[in-house]
């Protein structure tokens, strides 16, 4: 790979301002293509579910998925977007292996939702606005797989391999209008912008936004112009960004990338660039076609789209509370500040806690253990939240013995220890393990007359005033019960028999 020098990020900004757009585009979770009737599920084998229509033969007509309009009016409303009285789809022609039918269907200058914003908060609370230019509908292409090459990407490989079950299947692109006045912070908004837009589009239960299986993903554009001039500079496009952090890192880059090479009295190219999770840089893709290099013309094979108006604005009426708002009512009901209420976005844990205090946990307790012991795990072992093997109900049944008393927080962890190991639910993980606290007041007594008796001069502190020293005692019982016993009640006991006022 070549090495590509870099302006310093603060030199970058003390000479340019960065103007970005952001271009995400949306897996929808809809059972069929967006054309035809095969399957989205993508369980079966290479070139399997697909049909005359998703591999463009001769003769085959497409039909519109009435889901996949109903999901891009979803998404458009979400994002404050007008939506088109009336719209079609065009043929954007271009070759590549993976699109059999050598064009793909989208939309082009008139989309189905247009002119909308969405509010993002930044990590210090500041809101910034990103302004939407469209929203449309397309479909993905298929897969390509390069072989023999040390990159896994064309160039290099020896031969490839084409599965045309992906191609068809529905998406929403979402494209922003520039981005001005972002300044350093560019890196940072374009981070935001693409989280809070996940989780809308989770809420809206139209795709689950996995970026990290392909569901969702970014193209970041960026470009920069000297400080106080309105002319926007020459872009790059970085393609296919699939991580919240591989955004802010590919905005960055460029910036960096661009001064360096304006600095030097170059001149940057528009072009596509691919992203390299390893260091965060990118290297240069293919020239950027324009869009009149596409050929966009009407589609003939199918009729325009033209949505009710009472169809659009029971849908409107069908929205779910949207995130930001929703985050701002949990943060009042949990009663934790900002920062606590962005790390937990952060991490991924806001559904998760929502859903353990649905099954019966207290707020705090379930924030407890989720950003806690889960959260150390999950880190531990380079997983999200999410796809941990423990369940919300679950964590609500560990925090539920821990307020009955019959487990403390050290054995709780052992249960949760347990349950992800896969060694049952958490019943079953105390029963196998043992984990009861010890509740038994006989076995208590006789454990804290042992440690009375093998602690003698700790005794004698504790008689004559310094309570504090029951502390060594307790932990002697705990050891002793393998830590079984409720501390509480083992320094209530301590006292009792040491005749001291606790």
């Amino acid at each position: 790979m070549t090495v590509i020098d870099l302006e310093s990020y603060e030199d970058a900004l003390a000479t340019y301002d960065p103007v970005m757009g952001l271009e995400v585009h949306v897996e929808l979770g809809t059972k069929t293509k967006m054309f035809c009737g095969c399957s989205t599920e993508l369980k079966q084998g290479a070139n399997s579910q697909t049909c005359p229509v998703c591999l463009g033969l001769p003769g085959a007509l497409p039909v519109v998925n009435e889901i996949g309009v109903e999901s891009a009016i979803k998404i458009g409303l979400a994002l404050n977007c007008e939506i088109a009285e009336w719209c079609r789809f065009a043929r954007k022609n271009y070759f590549y292996p993976d699109m059999p039918k050598n064009f793909q269907t989208s939309q082009y200058d008139e989309p189905i939702a247009f002119d909308g914003y969405l509010d993002v908060q930044l990590e210090d609370g500041e809101i910034f606005r990103v302004e939407i230019e469209r929203a449309h509908m397309e479909e993905d292409t298929g897969k390509s797989t390069h072989v023999g090459g040390a990159t896994g990407r064309i160039h290099g490989a020896s031969h490839s391999l084409l599965d045309y079950n992906r191609a068809g299947i529905p998406l929403i692109e979402i494209v922003t209008k520039p981005i001005e006045g972002a300044g350093a912070r560019a890196p940072e908004v374009a981070k935001a912008y693409v989280a809070e837009l996940r989780e809308l589009i989770k809420a809206l239960g139209v795709s689950e936004a996995r970026m990290e299986m392909g569901q969702m993903r970014c193209d970041v554009n960026l470009s920069l112009r000297p400080n106080g001039t309105e002319t926007f500079g020459t872009r790059s496009e970085t393609k296919n960004v699939n991580s919240l952090r591989s955004v802010e890192r590919a905005a960055r880059f460029e910036i960096q990338r661009h001064a360096a090479v304006l600095n030097s009295g170059g001149t940057i190219v528009q072009e596509t660039r691919h992203f390299h999770e390893k260091d965060g840089s990118t290297t240069a893709g293919r020239i950027k076609d324009n869009a009149e290099d596409y050929r966009y013309f009407p589609e003939p094979d199918l009729v325009p789209v033209a949505p009710a108006r009472d169809w659009v604005e029971e849908l409107r009426k069908g929205l779910p509370e949207l995130p930001r708002l929703r985050r701002k009512r949990l943060k009042e009901e949990w009663g934790v500040n900002e920062h606590d209420m962005q790390s937990i976005l952060n991490a991924g844990a806001v559904d998760l806690i929502v859903a353990t205090t649905d099954a019966g946990a207290p707020s705090d307790q379930a924030r407890k253990w989720w950003m806690g012991e889960l959260a150390r795990n999950a880190n531990e072992t380079g997983r999200g939240l999410e796809e941990l093997p423990i369940t919300p109900a679950q964590v609500a049944r560990v925090a539920a013995l821990v307020a009955a008393g019959d487990l403390n927080d050290k054995l709780a962890r052992q249960v949760i220890e347990g349950v992800l190991a896969g060694e049952g639910d958490p019943d079953t993980v105390v029963e196998k393990r043992g984990l009861k606290v010890v509740s038994d007041e006989g076995a208590l007594s006789t454990a804290v007359d042992e440690a009375i008796a093998g602690n003698a001069a700790v005794a004698d502190k504790i008689r004559g005033g310094k309570v504090a020293a029951a502390g060594a005692l307790v932990g002697a019982v705990m050891k002793a019960t393998r830590g079984q016993a409720d501390a509480a009640r083992v320094r209530e006991l301590i006292l009792e028999k040491l005749g001291v006022e606790g």
